[in-house]
């Protein structure tokens, strides 16, 4: 069972109209805070030093109070657009690779965002219901999470253990890539979720509210030096990668994600040629051409 399917079981039940609302408490908060325009909704709104929209202000709140972070647990964090799913389709590959073959391996028949549930997105989504993750050990081990927060906003089960206040043994994993390559890539993707309802948004409005940081999770330069900083301080506990470096070698960075990870490959996978294996289920041709990432939302 992945973590997704668990999540889902324990959900039903809560009825979809109660998750698109926002809780009394959530509507209080966001009249206390400094908002702008936003890019697919009405605002953006100026939390804990960030930018977000408002049903993303509800469940981080909600994981920040509820998450307890697990020694094993893998979080991956990512600005949107940044490479979020082939950062999430290479550490499910290679933490899950003595489970499954090439031939039945569930990235062939699901999307990575199910296999690698976002915090905020799905874990954390309805406000009504908190999953109970506790009974996830065993059949969800190591535990992996995407989330987009910026290093501050983690829960600080992540960051800390409750007990003695020295560093847990959760993993995160940060991936950066270049902010004007990524603006590129925003643009197309939030214009085709934007409604009409809001009316056009021109690229030239679109590049200065980016560049003022008013972007989901922005500050950019903000989000990245926060885990650039940490990754600096703890080594052993934040790994900061770049996108264009593991492009530019895939291979070499999946054998640090793999050591980092605490999965590095054995002597016998080198020879059998495991990480390329993996580099190649994991390309950009390669999700891009499955048909379970062709459909569906």
């Amino acid at each position: 069972m992945t973590m997704t399917q668990l999540i889902e079981n324990q959900s039903r039940g809560g009825g979809e109209e109660a998750e698109e609302e926002l809780s009394n408490e959530s509507k209080q908060l966001l009249l206390s805070l400094p908002k702008e325009k936003g890019w697919r909704t009405n605002h953006l709104y100026w939390f804990q030093n960030f930018w977000c929209q408002a049903k993303e202000i509800q469940a981080i709140i909600s994981c920040q109070r509820h998450f307890q972070a697990q020694d094993s647990d893998i979080i991956l964090t990512i600005i949107p657009k940044f490479g979020t799913t082939w950062l999430k389709a290479l550490a499910f590959a290679i933490v899950n690779r003595k489970r499954f073959g090439p031939k039945n391996h569930p990235l062939l028949t699901s999307n990575p965002h199910d296999l690698v549930p976002f915090l905020e997105y799905k874990v954390y989504a309805n406000y009504n219901h908190v999953p109970d993750l506790s009974s996830s050990t065993r059949s969800c081990n190591p535990r992996l999470f995407g989330t987009h927060v910026p290093y501050a906003s983690l829960p600080d089960s992540v960051k800390k253990s409750g007990n003695n206040n020295n560093d847990s043994g959760c993993r995160v994993v940060y991936l950066c890539r270049n902010p004007f390559d990524t603006f590129i890539s925003v643009w197309h993707f939030l214009m085709r979720a934007r409604p009409a309802s809001l009316g056009p948004l021109s690229m030239q409005e679109a590049f200065d509210m980016y560049c003022r940081g008013v972007i989901g999770y922005g500050p950019y330069w903000d989000h990245m030096l926060g885990y650039w900083k940490e990754s600096i301080e703890r080594p052993h506990k934040v790994l900061f990668l770049m996108y264009e470096d593991m492009k530019e070698d895939t291979g070499f960075y999946v054998r640090k994600l793999a050591e980092f990870l605490g999965y590095p490959f054995s002597l016998e996978e080198e020879r059998e040629g495991v990480a390329e294996e993996i580099s190649r289920l994991c390309s950009f041709q390669s999700l891009k051409e499955l048909e379970v990432n062709k459909t569906g939302k």
